[in-house]
């Protein structure tokens, strides 16, 4: 019967039960219908124990009449008569029904299943008393395979189907495929289907593409689970498509250029027309728009540097949407431009409601009246919580002197601190830190942060550690907090000073009117990631000695590397002064930071 046609056979053969047609001239087609176009048929499936061999059909010359229930039976009969001859002169007549089919069909399905990529997995038939279909009998699975609960080969190698997987009887649907396929030697492939195995007694469910196919008496089943890389790649083009997003790439040594279908989409152009390069942009947009088109292009393929450009797409339908574009160079060593590759956006929902936002002035300016209070709040509060700057604290054979100079504009209040504060073992802990942005939010971190470090540094715990759970207090228990912090233990009996660094520039030591900075331990900044581990490092300070820890709004400028900022800072406090408050001053009058943020700067003077 050929494939895919909907013969008077195929149709008893699908249904499972006799097909009666009482003209062919109205019916589907069928063998010997030229010989009698008018004549009506019956198709019979011919079976033995639930499995057909065959379909028996019967012709008539003229148009079929109603038969009487003894005919009927006849050709049932008749249709049993030749699935036992079928089954008598089948190569595996020499077996029972419950048997295993021959030795050599076996091997050579074994050795297939084992040369296949996907999981694969021969099926033996158990047939019960009656030769009815009961169940199949896993008997061999290749070296691919993949169980959808986690198991290994051997736990189902050998296992009946049904005990294996035991919902493949009624959720999935699988084991009547297999009946089906079993039965009428059809295969059945089925590109989503869902696998449901019991891990505990909790259903867990895979979807596959899967494959049924007889074998002789066995059935090879053939499915391929869903991997990862292939769910990743349908969620991005889902994403591409819910954002309205094309990417392209453009190759300039071979001239290749790849469009993926939403940028063709995006430009109202058939896949067959090709993509356009990138240098052909001006010709598909709006005139006005030429100049931050050229400047884009001028950016990208001249200067091979990343950019973007806003512009109006004009659609070979007469559609106008405003696009986003975002390109960056492939270049070599040599600096040579090699390939371009980037990203299209329609953005013109977003831009009409930049419109209609634009219109409603008098809400902005509620806003920014909010924003205004809220930096005053910030300002208030960073004020309230930092620490007097007059006698910070009181310790034997030790100076100490602070400063902080807040932010010149209001919007700019940030989250640097510091602090000193004398522990229960008579050690003092010193640290500064700066954390990530402005406004209430920031401040409102660093309260979190320099509280909590004041409550760890009880226990006791050197500095790195300090800092490492610093970091999990950043990374877990706060929402999306980042900051740079020194943290640094003194011992007044012993003179000795333990800290560690996280993200922050280091401490500074001024010895013999020399300044030079510590060590740069390595430590990443707070919050980044959990479970970092911080370096640690310990000195001995000589009398005399004066340390120095500031935040970057001391020395940060936006024309100069920090390298060189730094090492105007220890110019600076080379200085020869009297006392340590004169020092300070003499460092934030002679700043030369540029920036306008946040300034804090806590020192000690060994006596």
């Amino acid at each position: 019967m050929p494939p895919g046609v909907a013969t008077v056979a195929r149709t008893a053969l699908t249904e499972r039960r006799p097909e009666w047609i009482r003209s062919l001239a109205a019916g589907p087609p069928s063998i010997g219908r030229t010989h009698h176009p008018e004549g009506g048929r019956v198709a019979v499936p011919t079976g033995v124990g639930g499995r057909i061999h065959g379909v028996l059909e019967i012709c008539w010359p003229t148009p079929l009449v109603a038969q009487p229930p003894a005919v009927v039976r006849q050709f049932e009969a008749l249709a049993e008569l030749c699935a036992h001859t079928l089954e008598i002169h089948s190569p595996s007549s020499s077996l029972t029904l419950d048997g295993p089919p021959p030795r050599t069909v076996l091997s050579e399905l074994t050795d297939l299943a084992d040369s296949l990529c996907d999981p694969a997995l021969v099926l033996i038939p158990q047939v019960d008393d009656t030769g009815h279909l009961t169940d199949f009998r896993i008997h061999h699975v290749n070296h691919r395979f993949r169980d959808p609960a986690g198991r290994s080969r051997s736990t189902v190698d050998g296992a009946l189907l049904l005990e294996a997987y035991p919902l493949a009887a009624d959720e999935s649907g699988l084991f009547s495929h297999l009946e089906r396929v079993y039965a009428t030697g059809e295969p059945f492939r089925a590109g989503h289907m869902t696998l449901t195995a019991l891990v505990d007694q909790v259903p867990l469910s895979s979807v596959a593409e899967v494959s049924m196919t007889r074998h002789g008496d066995s059935v090879l089943l053939i499915w391929r689970i869903e991997d990862e890389m292939a769910r990743l790649a349908n969620l991005l083009e889902h994403a591409q498509r819910l954002g309205r997003i094309g990417g392209f790439e453009e190759n300039f040594v071979t001239g290749e250029i790849t469009w993926n279908s939403q940028l063709f989409a995006l430009y109202g152009r058939a896949e067959s027309d090709g993509p356009a390069p990138v240098e052909d942009l001006r010709a598909h947009a709006h005139p006005d728009d030429a100049v931050a088109i050229g400047r884009f292009l001028r950016t990208v393929l001249h200067h091979r540097k990343p950019a973007s450009a806003a512009f109006r797409l004009l659609r070979p339908d007469g559609v106008t949407r405003h696009i986003r574009v975002v390109a960056e160079p492939v270049v070599d060593i040599d600096d040579s431009l090699l390939a371009v590759r980037g990203a299209y956006q329609d953005v013109s929902a977003q831009h009409w409601t930049e419109v209609a936002l634009a219109a409603t002035r008098d809400q902005l300016a509620h806003s920014e009246q909010q924003s205004a209070e809220r930096n005053r709040l910030a300002l208030q509060l960073q004020q309230a919580i930092m620490p007097s700057t007059a006698a910070p604290l009181d310790a034997p054979g030790l100076r100490t002197a602070v400063r902080y100079r807040p932010a010149e504009t209001d919007h700019l209040v940030g989250g640097d601190w510091y602090d000193a504060v004398v522990l229960p073992s008579k050690h003092i802990l010193l640290s500064v830190g700066d954390v990530a942005g402005h406004g209430i939010e920031a401040a409102t971190s660093m309260v979190v942060l320099r509280n909590a470090l004041r409550g760890l540094a009880v226990t006791g715990a050197g500095p790195a550690q300090l800092l490492s759970w610093l970091n999990s207090v950043a990374h877990h228990l706060s929402d999306s907090v980042t900051a740079t912090a020194v943290c640094a233990l003194y011992d007044p009996f012993r003179r000795v000073l333990r800290w560690a660094r996280a993200g922050h520039l280091p401490p500074v030591l001024v010895r013999d009117g020399q300044a030079t900075t510590l060590p740069l331990l390595k430590g990443l900044l707070l919050g980044a990631a959990s479970d970092i581990t911080y370096q640690e490092a310990e000195m001995r300070l000589e009398i005399g000695d004066t340390l120095l820890m500031y935040t970057d709004g001391l020395v940060e400028r936006r024309d100069r590397s920090m390298e060189e900022s730094l090492k105007h800072l220890l110019m600076t406090a080379s200085a020869k002064k009297t006392t340590l408050d004169q020092r300070l001053d003499h460092l934030l009058t002679y700043s030369r930071s540029d920036t306008d943020d946040d300034t804090c700067i806590i020192s000690i003077e060994v006596m």
